[in-house]
C-alpha cells in the first residue's frame, strides 16, 4: 500500500510527450464511495495542456517509427502487459477505492484487461495484407494502416477495463493516442501510465489528460489534429460527440447506453432464473451499459419468479467492497445516487409498483438496495430510459411475438438475454432481437475474441475482436499491373 499512498499524493498527474506534468485546470477532490472518505486531489488539464498532448501525439505519429515498426510495437506491448501482471493487485485496489465495486469484480476487470492487451498483441502478429489476383492479370493488396491521432474517452463504471478495450487495439494498430478517463475515476489510469512509462514507449505515443467533458473532453473531439474519436458513455454526450466529429468527417466510434431486456421462458427453473436475473441486473451495482434492467417473464412463470427474486434479494450482501462475501458495493457518487433515487420516485409517480428495495442503507457510504418494479407499462420512463443503477422492471408476456415486441420497443439496442430450455426457439428469437450482443442461457460475459457494441442509439462501431482492431485502422487498396506496357489496351 506504500506505493498506492505515494500515487494518491502525486501532484504531477498528466503525462504529455513522455513527461509528467501538474494539471493547470480545475482541481477535483476524490473520495471513496464506500466510506465517503478523502482519497486525493486531482489537478486536471487545462485546454492548453490538452492541445499540447494532441500536438505531441500528432508529432509522434509523423516522426516516430511506432506506426511502421510492428516488431517494436509487439515487444513494447508485451512488456506493458507483464508490468500490468506484476501490478494487478495494486490496480485492483485502486479500482475498488475509486469506484466502490466489490474487490472480486475489480480483480476480474484487471485480469480481463491484461488478457485484452495480450490478445491484440497476438492479433497484430498474425495480421498480413490481403492479396487478390485480378482477372486482368494485375495484383491487388489490401493494406490496413493506422489512422493517426486517436482521442480515447471512457466513463467511470469500468475505468481500467473499458480503457484497455480502446488503448490495446489503438496502440497495437500503430496509432498515437490521447487518453482521458472519467474525471471521477482516474486513479488506475495514472498507475497504468506509470507502468507504461517504464516500458520505453516513444515520447508522444501515449498521453494521459485528466478532466471533465466540458473543456478537456471537447478539445479532444474538436481538434483538427485528431483523426479518430472513440467514446464510451451516455447517449446524450455521444450525440454531441458525433455532431462535432461530423463537421470534419473525423472517424468516430461510440459505445453508448442500453436498456437491455432479459427474456425468461417458462421451461426454465425459477430459482436459477432469479439467480441469473440478479447477476444480469445488479452486477457492478447495476452501473453497467448492458445491465438486464428489463426482465420479461412468461406469464406461466411470472408469480413464481417474482417470489424467488424477492427471496434472493432479501439475502443479497451489500456493503464493504473489500469483504470477499460482498455481492454489491457502493454507488459511484452522491450525484449518481440522487439520480437513481429520482428515477425510483418517477416510477412510483407513473403508477408502477415498487415490489422491493430502493432504500439507502443505514450506514456510512453510498449504498442502496436493488429496486424492483412491477405493474409497469411500456411507455413509462423507468422502462424506456437508462437509469444506470440497481433498478429493474419486470413485465410478463404470453407469446414469443409479444416478448420480441416488448424487447425491441426502446430506442436502445445494446444487449439482450434469453433464458430457455429450447435452444431452437432461443436461436430463432435471437435472430429477431435488435441488439448487438445476445446471451442465451448466460449474461454479461464479454469475450475479447468477439465484437462488443450495439444497434440503434446504443452506438456506432464495435470494440473487441478483430472488429475492435479494424476500428483503429484505415483500409488502403493498392493495385499493380505487371508493367506499363500491359496498359496498351487503355486508350481513348
Amino acid at each position: 500500500m506504500h506505493h498506492l499512498k505515494k500515487l494518491l499524493e502525486k501532484c504531477d498527474q498528466l503525462y504529455i510527450n513522455g513527461h509528467w506534468l501538474k494539471g493547470e485546470g480545475e482541481k477535483r477532490v476524490l473520495s471513496n464511495p464506500a466510506n465517503e472518505e478523502f482519497l486525493t486531489e486531482i489537478h486536471e488539464a487545462s485546454v492548453e495542456q490538452v492541445e499540447l498532448a494532441i500536438q505531441a501525439a500528432f508529432d509522434a505519429f509523423r516522426t516516430n517509427d511506432w506506426a511502421i515498426n510492428k516488431g517494436k510495437r509487439i515487444e513494447t506491448l508485451k512488456r506493458i502487459a507483464q508490468r500490468l501482471e506484476d501490478a494487478k493487485d495494486d490496480l485492483t485496489k485502486l479500482e475498488v477505492i475509486n469506484t466502490g465495486k466489490p474487490y472480486n469484480e475489480a480483480k476480474l476487470d484487471i485480469d480481463d484487461s491484461i488478457a485484452c492487451l495480450r490478445y491484440y498483441v497476438d492479433l497484430i502478429v498474425e495480421k498480413q495484407p490481403r492479396r487478390i489476383k485480378m482477372e486482368d492479370g494485375s495484383v491487388s493488396k489490401v493494406h490496413k494502416e493506422p489512422i493517426g491521432v486517436c482521442s480515447l474517452i471512457v466513463p467511470w463504471n469500468f475505468p481500467f477495463l473499458l480503457g484497455m478495450w480502446k488503448i490495446a487495439p489503438a496502440l497495437a494498430a500503430g496509432n498515437t493516442i490521447v487518453f482521458k478517463p472519467s474525471e471521477i475515476t482516474p486513479l488506475s489510469s495514472i498507475l497504468f501510465t506509470e507502468l507504461l512509462d517504464q516500458c520505453d514507449v516513444p515520447d508522444g505515443v501515449f498521453n494521459l489528460v485528466l478532466g471533465a467533458g466540458k473543456g478537456p473532453g471537447e478539445a479532444l473531439v474538436t481538434s483538427d489534429k485528431v483523426d479518430k474519436v472513440s467514446f464510451t458513455g451516455g447517449s446524450e454526450t455521444g450525440r454531441k460527440v458525433i455532431e462535432l466529429c461530423a463537421q470534419s468527417f473525423k472517424r468516430v466510434s461510440l459505445e453508448l447506453g442500453g436498456k437491455s431486456p432479459f427474456l425468461i421462458f417458462d421451461d426454465v427453473d425459477a430459482d436459477l432464473a432469479a439467480e441469473l436475473a440478479i447477476y444480469g441486473a445488479f452486477l457492478n451495482q447495476g452501473e453497467v451499459c448492458v445491465a438486464s434492467s428489463r426482465l420479461l417473464v412468461h406469464e406461466n412463470l411470472y408469480e413464481t419468479f417474482l417470489g424467488k427474486l424477492n427471496e434472493k434479494l432479501q439475502k443479497l450482501r451489500i456493503g464493504d467492497p473489500f469483504d470477499e462475501n460482498t455481492e454489491m458495493g457502493a454507488i459511484i457518487s452522491k450525484e449518481h445516487l440522487a439520480k437513481i433515487e429520482r428515477y425510483i420516485s418517477i416510477g412510483k409517480e407513473e403508477g408502477a409498483t415498487l415490489l422491493f428495495g430502493g432504500e439507502r442503507l443505514n450506514r456510512k457510504g453510498l449504498f442502496i438496495t436493488p429496486a424492483v418494479f412491477t405493474n409497469v407499462k411500456q411507455n413509462m420512463r423507468i422502462v424506456q430510459e437508462e437509469i444506470f443503477g440497481p433498478v429493474v422492471t419486470v413485465q410478463s408476456f404470453r407469446t414469443e411475438k409479444e416478448a420480441i415486441e416488448l424487447a425491441n420497443d426502446t430506442k436502445f439496442g445494446l444487449a439482450a438475454g434469453i433464458l430457455s430450455g429450447n435452444q431452437e426457439r432461443a436461436q430463432k428469437i435471437a435472430g429477431e432481437l435488435k441488439a448487438g450482443m445476445i446471451w442465451i442461457n448466460s449474461y454479461h460475459t464479454p469475450y475479447v475474441e468477439a465484437p462488443w457494441g450495439g444497434y440503434k442509439q446504443s452506438g456506432i462501431g464495435r470494440e473487441l475482436g478483430p472488429e475492435g482492431l479494424d476500428g483503429f485502422l484505415e483500409t488502403k487498396h493498392v493495385n499493380t499491373q505487371k508493367s506499363v506496357e500491359s496498359l496498351g489496351w487503355y486508350k481513348f
